[in-house]
């Protein structure tokens, strides 16, 4: 996947993609990857005309993408969507009683994905949900999150999408660093975690 004249790049989820954004700035981007990704690649191609947009918001599980998705994902007329969501899904479970259960999370997932393919949206990037075991109780979320991450690699295969194995990828930086070096509890990411998505995200798609 390549980044193109032009493009215009939605990224998508909860509280680690929103970091802080204005909401009444409708460019900007927060603190977190989304912004490393946009300073990284304008700087790197200042000649390309890209435009970038966040619209996560913090707390979100995957049914309230599907309310929103047409007001903030379909009208807002992206080329590209990266989408990170899940682990609220998983979270509410044990701090609310409140699960999400994986058939439940692939039936909306697939209603999101299906409303992107049909505005004939192609270039689409699934990010895995991750937990780190900086808090012992962050084990015991793996019985919930495990699944939800199978779905969405399930998904990334039947739709074509392109799948950054963060969950995978966080695991591994862990034996260089401790959990607590890349996420603050587990969730949500230090500046490092965040540089570390947007590296994988342009490695993705072929920015560095």
């Amino acid at each position: 996947m390549i980044i193109e004249e032009n493009e215009r790049i939605l990224f998508q989820g909860d509280s680690v993609t929103d970091v802080g954004r204005n909401r009444d700035e409708e460019d900007n981007l927060g603190y977190g990857y989304p912004m490393m990704v946009a300073s990284w690649f304008s700087a790197k191609y200042p000649e390309k005309n890209v435009s970038f947009l966040n619209r996560g918001i913090s707390g979100h599980r995957i049914r309230d993408l599907d309310l929103r998705w047409k007001e903030d994902c379909l009208d807002l007329k992206p080329t590209m969507v990266s989408l990170l969501i899940g682990v609220n899904d998983c979270w509410r479970r044990f701090d609310s009683n409140d699960p999400t259960s994986a058939a439940e999370f692939e039936t909306t997932y697939r209603i999101l994905l299906d409303g992107i393919i049909n505005q004939g949206i192609k270039k689409i990037i699934l990010l895995e949900p991750f937990v780190l075991p900086v808090t012992e109780d962050r084990r015991t979320w793996r019985e919930d999150l495990d699944p939800k991450i199978h779905v969405i690699r399930e998904l990334a295969r039947e739709y074509k999408a392109t799948l950054i194995p963060l969950d995978g990828i966080f695991s591994a930086a862990s034996v260089l660093k401790p959990s607590n070096f890349w996420t603050v509890d587990g969730v949500h990411p230090t500046n490092a975690g965040h540089a570390l998505i947007s590296r994988e995200w342009l490695k993705t798609v072929k920015a560095i």
